[in-house]
């Protein structure tokens, strides 16, 4: 009896363990925003030396108010624990970036901190915090429910909130671009002549696949108010309007995380407009497709839990939703594509390539 009755208050200390885990986690992102507004990030990577004392970190920091001192390393030990920074005791209280860390410098060319700004964004938190309502209305999305239009309008008409996420699509391609002119990507490209970016925002996939591929035209193509006033220059070239309206012809066609934003139904007919843009199969056309490929990592659970989130993201902001193989399979053969073949993972999405 006993040992059940020890069994029963591990199990209720564990069990509130992970619920005060849950109640204290909206303070996570907070501190993390805390610090890319302090500076923090940028600050340890342009410390002269690895490991940056304590003293020598509060003292870099700007407009800090001196009472306010006393709580800096009271935020360090949680973004320590975060796994943003290690703790150096032995160095005289030193801090260093860790591999996450650095994802939230400036300008770093693999960085998620832009991306992180706009899932901070008040619009996008008070979608998230309307899930509640929405399951109980009739509209379409929980964007719709907190703010009475779609997310696309929303960008559209407000230029404040647009800025920041294209600012949030392009810090996520430049890490993209990273990875496809490596060796496990480039042979994506060989034998091409043209290709089109879709939905490819301010260009920085293009202008990486250009640099890496002098003799690759790129082009992107985006609404109207996402071009503005770009222009292209050498071997890129910037086209504004709808890809559910015409598609420039090329030898391939890029889709970087934009028909996981669309439902079955538009996938597939933005879909039979890129294979009207391409060539045959045997004259090398094809569309390269990066997404999301639900549990495709299924060794590891955090990449797996994050798919999850995305598909739900995607579900409550566009009524659209991330895809399993099967249902990938099912859009690409709707489309009237002969094949397709899933090159390879990319961390939280897949490069497949898809043929007429």
């Amino acid at each position: 009896m006993l040992n059940n009755n020890n069994n029963c208050a591990n199990q209720l200390i564990e069990a509130e363990a992970q619920s005060w885990d849950h109640i204290l986690s909206y303070l996570r992102p907070s501190c993390i925003k805390c610090a890319i507004q302090l500076g923090i990030p940028d600050i340890l990577h342009k410390n002269v030396n690895p490991i940056m004392s304590l003293s020598d970190l509060i003292a870099a920091l700007p407009n800090l108010n001196p009472s306010k001192t006393t709580f800096i390393p009271i935020l360090m030990r949680v973004l320590v624990d975060f796994g943003l920074f290690k703790y150096h005791q032995q160095q005289g209280d030193g801090y260093s970036l860790t591999s996450v860390g650095r994802l939230l410098v400036e300008n770093d060319l693999s960085g998620k901190r832009s991306f992180f700004l706009f899932a901070q964004h008040p619009v996008v938190l008070n979608t998230a915090s309307s899930v509640g309502d929405w399951l109980r209305d009739d509209l379409l999305t929980a964007f719709e429910t907190a703010h009475g239009k779609s997310h696309w309008d929303y960008c559209g008409e407000e230029p404040e909130f647009n800025g920041v996420f294209n600012d949030a699509m392009a810090g996520d391609s430049r890490l993209i671009s990273n990875l496809l002119i490596t060796d496990c990507c480039a042979g994506v490209f060989e034998g091409l002549t043209s290709l089109v970016d879709i939905g490819g925002g301010t260009g920085a996939v293009a202008m990486a696949i250009a640099e890496a591929f002098p003799s690759l035209k790129c082009i992107v193509l985006d609404l109207p108010h996402v071009i503005g006033d770009r222009k292209g220059s050498g071997n890129l070239e910037f086209v504004a309007g709808s890809m559910f309206d015409k598609i420039p012809h090329a030898n391939a066609i890029l889709l970087k995380w934009i028909l996981h934003n669309w439902d079955d139904g538009d996938c597939v007919t933005l879909l039979k407009k890129c294979k009207e843009s391409i060539p045959s199969k045997e004259k090398g056309g094809k569309v390269i497709i990066i997404d999301i490929v639900m549990e495709d990592n299924c060794s590891n659970d955090q990449l797996v839990q994050s798919q999850h989130l995305m598909d739900l993201l995607m579900r409550i902001t566009y009524a659209s939703k991330e895809r399993t193989e099967k249902e990938w399979e099912k859009l690409f053969l709707d489309a009237g594509f002969s094949g397709y073949k899933i090159i390879t993972s990319l961390g939280l999405r897949s490069l497949i390539e898809i043929y007429p």
